[in-house]
């Protein structure tokens, strides 16, 4: 059951990553790359609970926060340099 919840994960993360390449604009590709980092969360809890290792949820917690940091300094940075507008053609 839980290998199929991690490919369930793995399928979503390649879909993410389509996302990301694709997106039309900033806002899209970051939102994208943050679905990623949490769908990493999952992969990384359920891969903690097939080896029996609890800990791998403590770090998984961290690179929680790392993710929730990173997305909103990014969208900080493109809402301040104005990279978030589609381009005038």
């Amino acid at each position: 059951m839980f290998i199929a919840a991690m490919l369930g994960v793995l399928v979503t993360m390649v879909l993410a990553l389509v996302r990301a390449l694709k997106g039309p604009t900033a806002y899209d590709r970051v939102l994208a790359v943050n679905m990623f980092g949490t769908k990493t969360v999952l992969l990384i809890a359920v891969i903690g609970f097939l080896t029996g290792r609890p800990d791998f949820l403590d770090l998984g917690l961290v690179y929680v926060l790392i993710n929730f940091i990173g997305t909103i300094a990014i969208l900080k940075f493109v809402q301040l340099a104005g990279m978030g507008e589609e381009a005038q053609t």
